[in-house]
């Protein structure tokens, strides 16, 4: 799906865009939301965030998302931009009537739980792992803490490896792809590459390995890949991207 960079004013423009603005920098959360863009055909513009001199932090960003994060998708038809990379997935998934059970559906709970999990439990914790100083002052007590962030990690994708199994797999919810994988899989990734001790490996989830392989042979996570500059096997043999500006 085509996309362009663009760096207009953020939210400048008052009338509404022709299709969605994805504000991002390389190998953060924006390549979920790119992955489910890319895998729901939908045309949007993609806006660099400089993280290097915290562009993520200025007044003009944090019109967008008060707390200064990445990522934020300006929908069409809505009355702000949207953040928090769990509520963009569900709303993309709702409105194009893809990559999500209906709402009637006997799936649904399920895979309401578990997208949540991905993101209030999971993603969460890697985030507190990418800068733990930030979060501890204490720096004697900095190698405890990664190590239980490790543990954490471990066992919530130790969680999701045993539900693939219980559901059959190749995904979460059996055969139906939805965007919870997607969210999956980048976690997964940044679990193998980006914290700075103690990183997770696959060994010991198979059918949370045999998930990312299945996506990785998917278009749309080859061009969002491609997009966001990240080399190789994304998943299952991960790079740390070098980009400036990365999540590490």
């Amino acid at each position: 799906m085509d996309c362009t960079d663009a760096r207009e004013t953020p939210g400048a423009a008052n009338a509404a865009p022709l299709h969605y603005r994805l504000h991002g920098s390389p190998d953060s959360a924006n390549y979920v939301v790119r992955m489910v863009l890319e895998e729901l055909g939908q045309p949007y513009d993609y806006v660099p965030v400089d993280r290097l001199v915290s562009e993520q932090k200025s007044a003009r960003y944090r019109r967008l998302n008060p707390q200064g994060l990445i990522p934020v998708l300006e929908v069409p038809g809505q009355d702000a931009p949207m953040f928090e990379t769990g509520a963009i997935l569900l709303f993309l998934a709702d409105r194009h009537g893809a990559l999500a059970p209906e709402p009637s559906s006997p799936a649904r709970g399920r895979f309401l739980k578990w997208l949540f999990f991905i993101s209030n439990t999971l993603h969460s914790d890697l985030r507190i792992s990418f800068r733990v100083k930030r979060y501890l002052a204490d720096e004697s007590r900095h190698a405890l803490f990664s190590q239980t962030l490790t543990e954490r990690i471990a066992a919530s994708l130790a969680h999701l490896d045993a539900e693939i199994a219980a559901t059959g797999g190749p995904y979460l919810l059996g055969k139906s792809l939805t965007c919870a994988d997607f969210y999956l899989a980048a976690c997964a990734r940044w679990a193998q590459v980006y914290p700075g001790t103690g990183r997770w490996t696959l060994e010991k989830t198979p059918h949370l390995r045999a998930l990312l392989r299945h996506l990785e042979t998917r278009p749309s996570v080859e061009t969002a890949s491609r997009k966001e500059q990240i080399e190789g096997e994304p998943f299952t043999d991960p790079r740390a991207a070098s980009l400036p500006g990365a999540t590490a």
